[in-house]
Formats: C-alpha cells, sequence, structure tokens
C-alpha cells in the first residue's frame, strides 16, 4: 500500500524489467497527497492527463490545499465503496488508479504493473478500468482466486458493461454488483485501450493448474508466492500448528512443485525469498520465467516507505536486531501478515493496546447479511461493541489490527486525531532480508537501479531488456 508507489515502479520498468504498483488504497493515497499539497505536483499533472477533465477538475476542487492542511490538520474521510448502484467513490477509486499508473509509466517505454487484492472485491473492476485507461502493462492478482480477471479485462478494456460477484456473508448466491466503464467516461472519447496481461498470484501449482483449465478463466501467467514473502500469505495447508515464536509452521505440502508448473505452459515467475542472483538463476533453470521481489525494493531510496522507518529496518536488521513475525491473527482477513518487530509501531504491544479501535477506510471489510435482510459491512478491527452490533463474534477480533491505517501510516500519510495523536504504523517485509548485508553492507542508501543490476548478475546480455525476468514491487497490504 504505497511503498510500491509510481516512483518506485517508474524507476525499475525503466531499466527493462516490470515495475508493479501497488493498486490498494489508492483513492486514499491520491486525496491525502493532494491535501498535502501535492509537492512537486506529479498528481495534478496525472490529473490533467485524464480523459474526463470535468471528472478530473472535481477531485481537484474537493481534496487539493495549497501548501498542505498543516500541522495537526486532519485529513477528509475517503468515502468508502459500496456495493450500492450510484456509488459515488468508484469515480475516485477509477481516477486515483489512473493517475498511479499514468505516473509511472511517464517518460519511458517500459512495463508498468498493478497488484489488486481479490479480497477487495469493491474495488476491482473500477480500479483495473483506471489502469486500462492508463495503459497499464499487467495486473497482478492475489488474495482469493481470481477466475474472473481474464474475462474482467477484456471486457472493460473494450468498455463494456461488467458485473462482479461479492461474496455476502449470510448468502448463498454472490451479489452481483454492476459496473459500466462507458458511464465513467462521461461522453468523453478514448480508443485504442488495450487489455493487460493477468498474473494470477498462487501459493501452489493446485490452484494454477484449476484456472489453468478453462479458457475463461485462463491467466496470461502465474506468480507463485512462498510464505516467507511480505504481506499476506496463504496459510498451511492442514491443521494450523503455531512455532515457538507463535508463527504458522509450514510443511512439504506447502512446497510448490516448480515443475508441475511448468508443465502448465504458461510464465511464471517466483516470489518469496527469491532475491539474489543465484535465486534467479535457480528460477530460470526451474522453468520459470523470472523472479518477483518486494523487500529488496521496499527498501530502496524510490521506495514510499517513510524514510525513517525505512533506516530503522535496514539498521536493526544489519545489527541482526529485526524480527519479522508471520503473525496469523494480525490482519482482519484472517491470513497471515508479516509484521516487522519496530518500536513505535502496532508490533509494540504498548503501541498497539494504546489505539483507539478506529475503522475509517474499511478496505478490508466483510460484506454481511443483516437479520432484516439489508446489506452491512464490518470489520474485526473496528469498535468491539460495534463490531458485536453487526453480528460478528468478539472471539475474532482477538489480535486483530487495523492494517489499513498502519499501512498507510507507514508511507507519511497517516491521518490525525484528537488531541494531537497520529496514527501509529504497522511495517511489513518479507522474512528473508539476507539481500542487505550484500546490497548495502553498512546501510548506506541504494536505488532501484542497482537492484536490478545485481539481480542480473550471470544472466546474458540481454537480460536487462527483457521484462519477462524480474518483476518489482512491494505487496499490496
Amino acid at each position: 500500500m504505497g511503498v510500491s508507489g509510481w516512483r518506485l515502479a517508474r524507476a525499475v520498468a525503466r531499466t527493462g524489467q516490470l515495475g508493479v504498483v501497488s493498486g490498494t488504497a489508492l483513492d486514499t493515497v491520491l486525496i491525502r497527497t493532494l491535501q498535502s499539497g501535492d509537492p512537486g505536483g506529479h498528481l495534478r499533472r496525472a490529473l490533467a492527463a485524464y480523459p474526463v477533465p470535468g471528472t478530473a477538475g472535481a477531485v481537484l476542487e474537493r481534496y487539493f490545499v495549497e501548501g498542505g492542511v498543516g500541522e495537526g490538520g486532519r485529513f477528509l474521510t475517503t468515502p468508502p465503496l459500496t456495493a450500492d448502484p450510484g456509488c459515488p467513490a468508484r469515480a475516485l477509486t477509477v481516477v486515483a488508479n489512473f493517475c498511479e499508473v499514468w505516473l509511472a509509466k511517464e517518460g519511458h517505454r517500459g512495463p508498468v504493473g498493478v497488484n489488486y487484492l481479490e479480497k477487495v472485491q469493491l474495488a476491482t473492476a473500477p480500479a483495473l478500468f483506471g489502469a486500462i485507461l492508463a495503459g497499464v502493462d499487467y495486473v497482478l492478482v492475489g488474495a482469493g482466486i481470481p477466475a474472473h480477471l481474464p474475462g474482467l479485462a477484456t471486457r472493460l478494456s473494450r468498455l463494456e458493461p461488467v458485473t462482479t460477484d461479492l461474496t455476502v456473508e449470510g448468502d448463498t448466491e454472490p451479489l452481483p454488483v454492476p459496473f459500466d466503464p462507458a458511464a465513467e467516461l462521461a461522453g468523453a472519447a478514448v480508443g485504442g485501450l488495450r487489455r493487460p496481461d493477468v498474473l494470477a498470484i498462487v501459493s501452489l501449482p493446485a490452484l494454477a493448474a484449476y484456472l489453468h483449465r478453462s479458457e475463461r478463466t485462463r491467466p496470461d501467467g502465474f506468480v507463485v508466492e512462498g510464505h516467507r514473502a511480505g504481506g499476506h500469505s496463504a496459510p498451511p495447508r492442514g491443521p494450523l500448528r503455531l512455532d515457538e515464536g507463535g508463527d504458522p509452521v509450514y510443511g512439504p505440502r506447502d512446497t510448490p512443485d516448480f515443475a508441475r508448473m511448468a508443465a502448465l505452459g504458461l510464465p511464471f515467475w517466483i516470489a518469496g525469498g527469491a532475491c539474489g542472483p543465484e535465486q534467479v538463476a535457480r528460477a530460470r533453470a526451474a522453468g520459470a520465467a523470472g523472479v518477483q521481489v518486494g523487500s529488496v525494493f521496499a527498501l530502496c531510496e524510490e521506495s514510499g516507505l517513510e524514510p525513517g522507518l525505512r533506516r530503522q529496518l535496514i539498521e536493526r536488521r544489519l545489527g541482526t536486531a529485526l524480527t519479522v513475525r508471520n503473525d496469523p491473527a494480525a490482519s482482519p482477513t484472517s491470513f497471515p501478515f508479516k509484521v516487522a518487530d519496530l518500536p513505535g509501531t502496532l508490533a509494540d504491544p504498548a503501541v498497539a493496546a494504546a489505539r483507539p479501535r478506529v475503522c475509517d477506510l474499511g478496505y478490508l471489510r466483510t460484506p454481511y447479511r443483516a437479520a432484516d435482510g439489508a446489506l452491512g459491512y464490518r470489520c474485526p478491527a473496528e469498535p468491539l461493541v460495534a463490531y458485536e452490533r453487526k453480528g460478528g463474534d468478539r472471539a475474532d477480533t482477538e489480535g486483530r489490527q487495523c492494517l489499513c491505517n498502519g499501512l498507510t501510516a507507514a508511507i507519511g500519510l497517516g491521518q490525525r486525531r484528537p488531541k494531537g495523536r497520529v496514527e501509529p504504523p504497522v511495517v511489513t517485509i518479507g522474512q528473508d532480508l539476507d539481500f542487505l548485508p550484500r546490497i548495502a553492507p553498512g546501510g548506506e542508501p541504494y536505488s532501484a537501479e542497482s537492484v536490478v543490476r545485481w539481480l542480473s548478475e550471470g544472466l546474458d546480455e540481454t537480460a536487462g531488456a527483457d521484462p519477462a525476468r524480474t518483476t518489482a514491487g512491494a505487496k499490496a497490504l
């Protein structure tokens, strides 16, 4: 969320590799950056390129604050996405995704991708359409089964109306949510929209084989992600067991068979603990097109991670004082989530306990059907009284953290609360950080370009020009 932003994706794409922006919470990133004065004028430049000037102008008028809101000033609340037919937040989601991808692609011809979470179902169609308007080359989707994404990408690129299925707790059938891309254009003429390649993020070949079996669900490739990658990871197969540190225990059944992946005949990339020239070579030898790496880029100069947090991570890892837990309880999604143990963040139990439970972004909310038949939304990280009033089980709230606010704070856009309080950050990073002593032995800053050069060591001379070799991007959420 914002760590792999347009600056990082553009820096990677300029080398010929695939730079990937996080597509989660871009509406919040957009409006809070505008309210911070839009340093450098980058978002205003992207808004000027949006094909519907009236829509872009309304966003600018509503949210831009010359010079920023000032110390202690509160950001305006992000309008939530809902299943309502006239939900105004959809237009903002389209615009925000357009701006992020447009900036990532500005000034070069390298490939740019965007990463979405299947879990955030209400955002998928408008977000993907905004990215397509900006010419995105790849869309990567994980945190679920993205069976509908290939067809969705095709229809949106043709400006055809689409319907996405919303999973609602308490309903036996998904709720259809329509989205009309042509309506978002308000009559503006756009032509030549290109369908991006769809890469499904999977943990094991079984899901890849399921998606591969039908033309309707078959993606253009896969990212096979191991459980040591940053952000969310798939839970272990079988009964959940925890080690002495409280992390889930993974076994042989959780190790992907790359020969089975290669046998599917589609390109795939290996992610999670794949950072290093030796890992790139091994991935290629296993039949992979290359690797996806995130943590090494999350700590580079172009990363969107707040610089102070970035320095802490580097210094503590080089000083062997950094622990990264695969916390089974932190995420409202119930998926394990990597949390870096940094002072002053939500990893500190005292900081987490002192934070009032607030849910005002709501990207990880779960739609549910109330007793009266109404559609509602709840999150186990929201205030307990509200969650229980909505029919939630208090047991589901144990250890949950507000990742939406915490990750937004980690990129320097945390909400300001009453009495001068600012949302504390939560920092996610992969558990394999052995690259740091090799690429920055003294803790010195390093660039995304230097990472690409290092990863390409030992490959043939054309490796730097082949986007199938390496993808880059810190994970969304």
